[in-house]
C-alpha cells in the first residue's frame, strides 16, 4: 500500500518480515531490510575535558529545545564557578540527559547546533559519529525508538533524585535498528527537517499574534488617560463591580480529556498551557465569568471564561449580570494582578486581595467594544495554537511509524 502526506509518498510496510526489519512506513524506492547494530558501532565517546577553559558556556539539556545554555534554560547559571573539569563537546556531537521528565521517561539525546563549543557537567554521556548521517541519527533519537534499549539496561528502582541509573559502557553495547543506505538516511533527514521548518514557522506566527496582542493591549489601556476622569469612566474596586467566589475540588479521574456529547463543558485550573484547560465535565458551575488562578507559580492569572464551565478549587470567580465579566475586563485585571500576588512560600492571590485591587471601567458600550477585538484576536491565538500542535502530534506519528 501506498501512503501520500503531502511531502512525499510512502509505502506502508509490516515493521517484520521473518527475521528481516523494515520500518513501517517508508519511501517506496527502498526495499532492503534494516540492520541491528551496536551503538558502538557507529559513535565513539567523547570524554575530552575543557581542562584549559576553552569554553566559558555551561550547557544543559531540554528534551524539548536540545542543548542550550543555562542563562538561556534557567534564567542563571547553576554550574561551577571551575568547569574546567566539565567535558568540552563540540558543534554536531551528542550528549545524552538521564534525566526523566514528563513524556521523556528515559531521558533524551540531543545534539549540539546551537553554539561551536559548550561545557558539560560529567553526568552527561557524550559521544561523536563515526559513521551515518548526523541529521538522520539526529532524527532517529528523537523518535525515542532507542528508549526499549534503555529500558532494558536501567535497572529497577535505580532512578535517584531524578537520573536514571544508565551504565556508559552498556549505553554503548545498546542495539539499534537503523538502515544503512546513504540515501535513504538523507531523505528521511530532509523530509523531516521539512516538518521542523513548518513547525518553526508555525511557532514564529503564534509568537507574532502574541506580540500584537500585547501591543494591542497596550494601545488600549493606555489611550487617552483623561477619559477615566469623565462621566463614562470610574475606577472602582473589583468587590464593589463583582460578586467574588472560586472552584471546587475536582478529581482528574472524573475528568474527561476530550470533549464528548456528555463531557461538554471545559474545566479550568491553575496552570496556563492551553489557557488553563484541563478538560471536560458533565457539570457546570459558572457562565460567562471571569477565572483567575489563587494559588501557585501561575498565581494571578486571569482570563475570561466564555459560555458555561467548571473550574477547579484554585481559581477565583469573579461573577457578575450586567456585562461587566468580559474579555476586556478580564485582560485589563491580568495586566496588574500580578503586582498583587504574595510571594512568602506558596505564590498566593487570595479573594480578599483581589477584591482591594482598582481598575478604571469603561462604560459597558466600549467594554464591548474593545472585547470584540480581543476575542477575535484570541480567536487566532487559538486557531495558531491548535495548528502547532496538530504539526507536533503529526512529527511524533510519523518518527514512530518511519523508524523500529
Amino acid at each position: 500500500d501506498n501512503y501520500y502526506t503531502g511531502g512525499g509518498l510512502f509505502q506502508i510496510l509490516s515493521s517484520s518480515n521473518g527475521i528481516a526489519k523494515f520500518p513501517k512506513l517508508r519511501f517506496p524506492e527502498f526495499k532492503e531490510p534494516w540492520k541491528q547494530v551496536r551503538l558502538s558501532d557507529f559513535a565513539q565517546r567523547v570524554v575530552r575535558k575543557n581542562k584549559n577553559n576553552e569554553t566559558d558556556l555551561p550547557l544543559t539539556i531540554s528534551s524539548k529545545d536540545g542543548l542550550v545554555d543555562q542563562i538561556s534554560f534557567f534564567n542563571k547559571t547553576i554550574a561551577s564557578k571551575d568547569i574546567s573539569n566539565y567535558y568540552l563537546i563540540r558543534n554536531g556531537e551528542f550528549a545524552y540527559n538521564k534525566s526523566y521528565s514528563v513524556g521523556y521517561d528515559f531521558g533524551s539525546i540531543k545534539r549540539l547546533e546551537r553554539y561551536p563549543m559548550g561545557a558539560l557537567s560529567t553526568l552527561y554521556i557524550c559521544f561523536t559519529l563515526t559513521n551515518h548521517n548526523s541529521d538522520y541519527i539526529k532524527t532517529y533519537f528523537d523518535s525515542l525508538k532507542w528508549y526499549k534499549e534503555i529500558y532494558m539496561i536501567s535497572a529497577e528502582g535505580a532512578r535517584n533524585h531524578g537520573l536514571l541509573n544508565v551504565p556508559t559502557d552498556d549505553f554503548f553495547d545498546t542495539y539499534h535498528y537503523i538502515t544503512d543506505n546513504p540515501d535513504e538516511q538523507q531523505k528521511i533527514a530532509a523530509f523531516i527537517n521539512l516538518i521542523d521548518q513548518r513547525i518553526q514557522k508555525q511557532q514564529q506566527l503564534l509568537e507574532n499574534i502574541k506580540k500584537y496582542k500585547r501591543g494591542l493591549l497596550q494601545q488600549i489601556f493606555n489611550t487617552n488617560p483623561k477619559y477615566c476622569n469623565s462621566n463614562k469612566c470610574k475606577e472602582k474596586s473589583i468587590c464593589d463591580v463583582f460578586s467574588i467566589t472560586r472552584g471546587y475540588v475536582l478529581p482528574v479521574s472524573k475528568i474527561s480529556p476530550v470533549k464528548t456529547s456528555e463531557f461538554c463543558y471545559p474545566v479550568y485550573s491553575s496552570q496556563t498551557k492551553d489557557d488553563g484547560l484541563l478538560g471536560y465535565y458533565n457539570e457546570y458551575l459558572f457562565e460567562n465569568a471571569i477565572t483567575w488562578t489563587t494559588d501557585g507559580a501561575n498565581a494571578g492569572y486571569t482570563r475570561f471564561r466564555k459560555g458555561k464551565f467548571y473550574c477547579t478549587n484554585v481559581c477565583g470567580v469573579l461573577l457578575n449580570n450586567n456585562g461587566f465579566a468580559n474579555e476586556y475586563v478580564a485582560e485589563k485585571i491580568n495586566s496588574v494582578s500580578r503586582k498583587y500576588v504574595s510571594y512568602v512560600g506558596n505564590p498566593k492571590l487570595m479573594n480578599n486581595v483581589m477584591a482591594e485591587i482598582t481598575i478604571p471601567f469603561p462604560d459597558v458600550e466600549t467594554q464591548k467594544y474593545y472585547s470584540e477585538i480581543i476575542d477575535k484576536i484570541n480567536m487566532k491565538l487559538s486557531i495558531s495554537h491548535n495548528q502547532c500542535k496538530t504539526l507536533e502530534l503529526l512529527k511524533r506519528c510519523l518518527l514512530q511509524q518511519m523508524f523500529i
